[in-house]
């Protein structure tokens, strides 16, 4: 039974897409029936590489056909596939909106294994599918908000990431989980560039981790994640700017001190640790009061004021309590 309660994180009709134009995922996800990827389709993402990068590939629509349905998101609209696939961010394959959908076809993500260090239990090197197969996967459908102040509404698929990070426990050391994506520039080959040390790193609170927002993400769109989108899993923290949602992650490390990130070592002075979303903090550069929602004309862009953390201020300002948000941006 899906329960409604409706929270101020869901949008009005007036902040989406117009429905003309988007992708019914409704009609795709339902063309077909089959197994569900997490109840026994182990190896499921290996069967179904491939495919045109700007229409899901047929074949996936039987691996996730009985994904959960939650009440994320549901009164908004999504942008389309194709917009969602070609213009992002993954500089592991160029520095170009459309870098990562022209040259990420031939990345490899089958076998996947993930390296678990730390104040944990439970250590050592996982596959992937091991790391998830006894989760149903839910869709959930969040704003994606870029630090450059674009941003566009995406159904993602995957589990809870608190889920997955207690099968490890961590223990009471444990007060910040580290991420670290794969490093491999003959398949990756934005990472020959020296404008960014490589591999790409972030991190979270622990407790940000742990709330239900945060997502260990394996799909968008009722399908397994497109390369250029992080294949094959991904972070998703929906009250952050994006970049703190790491891609195609080969490390998880839980650590008693606060970790060096990306872009908070490369630019401390205008990316933070913490990248929460908030129309009141600046970038040096711009500001972050509004945004330009994804589709939009260029002579008539979709703007609209920024909300704070994303439009999630119910599910998370707790966990910043106390703190000055313009000191911990």
């Amino acid at each position: 039974m899906l329960i409604k309660n409706k929270k101020r994180s869901d949008c009005s009709e007036s902040e989406v897409t117009p429905k003309t134009i988007y992708l019914n995922r409704r009609q795709f996800m339902k063309a077909s029936s089959g197994i569900v990827l997490g109840v026994g389709g182990s190896n499921v993402f290996a069967a179904l590489q491939g495919g045109n990068p700007l229409t899901p590939p047929t074949p996936v629509k039987q691996a996730f056909s009985q994904i959960i349905q939650t009440p994320y998101g549901s009164s908004e609209t999504p942008a389309p596939y194709d917009v969602a696939t070609t213009y992002n961010n993954f500089y592991e394959f160029g520095y170009g909106k459309g870098d990562p959908s022209e040259r990420a076809d031939n990345f490899k993500t089958r076998p996947w294994t993930i390296t678990v260090e730390g104040e944990a239990e439970n250590t050592g090197t996982f596959d992937l599918d091991d790391i998830i197969k006894t989760s149903a996967l839910e869709e959930r459908i969040y704003r994606h908000r870029c630090v450059e102040a674009w941003s566009m509404v995406i159904p993602w698929v995957g589990v809870s990431l608190g889920d997955v990070l207690k099968r490890f426990k961590p223990t009471s050391k444990a007060k910040y989980v580290y991420f670290e994506t794969l490093y491999d520039p003959k398949q990756m080959p934005g990472q020959n560039s020296g404008s960014i040390e490589w591999p790409y790193r972030e991190g979270l609170r622990i407790d940000e981790a742990m709330n239900p927002l945060a997502m260990f993400t394996v799909g968008m769109y009722g399908s397994i994640l497109p390369n250029q989108n992080g294949a094959p899993v991904r972070l998703v923290i929906p009250w952050k700017y994006g970049f703190k949602g790491i891609k195609s992650i080969v490390k998880i490390r839980f650590v008693e001190t606060m970790p060096l990130t990306t872009w908070s070592s490369l630019a401390p002075g205008e990316y933070g640790f913490y990248a929460n979303v908030n129309p009141n903090v600046d970038h040096p550069r711009w500001s972050q009061s509004q945004e330009r929602r994804l589709p939009g004309g260029v002579l008539f862009p979709n703007v609209i004021d920024t909300q704070m953390f994303n439009g999630y201020e119910e599910e998370v300002a707790s966990l910043y309590s106390g703190m000055d948000l313009k000191r911990f941006f």
